[in-house]
């Protein structure tokens, strides 16, 4: 397919493609959908090799957000019966976080539901952050906290954050639909803030809200202008008590085509399969780690994530290795420039929270579009007993799943 091959030669190059070309790879059919695949695995490979990163949530403060984002569990509002908790102690958060650590992974994800953090809260994570940095050594530490205010930033990289959380999540023209509390830009804003302090940025998306393919691709490019060193793709999870709990818009086969675009999109970015890919990609999550090069091990901020024996064996079992605290994830280039662009900034860079902290929904709106001639009916079918409600780790006396 010419359209394929053109795509391979600039993610290569990490050329950006035309708007034309990513919708394309949307509309494939399902007939279609290993060469997308295939290709889509060419370009991971040259960049990320066959290497997994592995990442690990810690809810710091779980529930009674007041923002009204309507993906979210934690939303003011919610009725879903999920943990409610404030913040706990840093000692707790470094235990929480060596599970993961002892699981293989190699970065940490410290959210906390709200809007964004006080300064006291600052100090509290700045704490957290030091006590995990000081009992593992080498690990990395992502910081997700909501709306950022001047200089918060730049005190969490002195006490040692190497990231912070921001997702875009959708389209500048529909993010009005999903929230009214805040606005695109603040978001943008946040990014922006983290990028300035030097910590690397981590922004993503969420799919699965009835978004169109245009309003996919529009939030993907606005990813690649902003230029984060790690893009999280969530799929929506429809958790009982949120506005969005009835939208079941996604099959396996459109995840992956979304999951191809990204990745011909930001070539040589950290492509992060973040929360429900065990609830839309089902049995074809090995599949996705020829487009992705990292993943979340474990449970997500409220909900269950698959077993992370099962996430190490699914790894294994589909020829790729669990990336090392020896090995440095991004591609030199970008890591030699503190922060710098998914391809040329003259071709456009590349390339929190509320509930969709450190790119892992916590958990879509009408007139889903369902992409090319994917077949949806039974794909389509609400799925409600793959949604499993947090009830351990952080935040309760039961130990994590890592």
């Amino acid at each position: 397919m010419d359209l394929l091959n053109t795509l391979v030669d600039k993610g290569l190059r990490r050329e950006l493609p035309t708007r034309e070309e990513a919708l394309a790879v949307l509309a494939t059919s399902d007939d279609d959908l290993l060469d997308v695949v295939a290709a889509a695995g060419k370009v991971r490979r040259h960049w990320f090799g066959r290497r997994v990163k592995l990442n690990y949530l810690v809810n710091l403060k779980s529930g009674l957000c007041p923002e009204d984002c309507s993906y979210c569990s934690q939303r003011l509002g919610s009725k879903a019966d999920i943990l409610k908790y404030t913040w706990i102690k840093p000692d707790e958060a470094s235990q929480a976080a060596a599970a993961g650590l002892a699981g293989g992974a190699k970065r940490v994800c410290l959210v906390a539901s709200g809007r964004g953090p006080t300064d006291r809260d600052v100090d509290r994570v700045s704490e957290t952050i030091k006590a995990i940095k000081g009992q593992n050594e080498g690990v990395e530490v992502c910081a997700c906290l909501g709306l950022l205010s001047d200089g918060q930033a730049e005190r969490l990289r002195e006490a040692g954050a190497d990231a912070y959380n921001h997702n875009l999540n959708t389209s500048e023209a529909t993010y009005g639909d999903i929230t009214t509390t805040h606005t695109y830009a603040d978001r943008v804003d946040t990014v922006h803030k983290a990028h300035a302090a030097g910590l690397s940025a981590c922004s993503g998306l969420i799919a699965g809200m009835g978004e169109t393919d245009e309003d996919l691709v529009d939030v993907v490019f606005s990813l690649r202008e902003l230029d984060p060193d790690s893009v999280p793709v969530n799929f929506l999870i429809p958790m009982e008590g949120t506005p969005l709990s009835t939208e079941w818009n996604l099959t396996p086969q459109r995840c992956l085509r979304i999951l191809a675009m990204v990745r011909f999109v930001c070539p040589d970015v950290e492509v992060r399969i973040a929360g429900g890919r065990e609830v839309h990609l089902r049995t074809m999550q090995p599949l996705a780690l020829n487009l992705a090069n990292s993943i979340f091990l474990g449970d997500y901020l409220t909900s269950e994530g698959q077993a992370g024996k099962a996430d190490l064996e699914m790894i294994a079992d589909a020829g790729f290795e669990v990336e090392g605290t020896d090995r440095v994830t991004l591609p030199e280039h970008r890591a030699a420039a503190a922060g710098g662009g998914c391809g040329s900034h003259e071709s456009a860079g590349c390339g929190s929270h509320e509930g969709a902290g450190c790119g892992s929904v916590c958990g879509s709106h009408e007139g889903a579009d369902a992409g090319g001639t994917a077949s949806v009916p039974a794909a389509n079918e609400r799925r409600s007993d793959l949604v499993a409600v947090r009830r351990r780790g952080a935040g309760t006396d039961l130990a994590p799943n890592a």
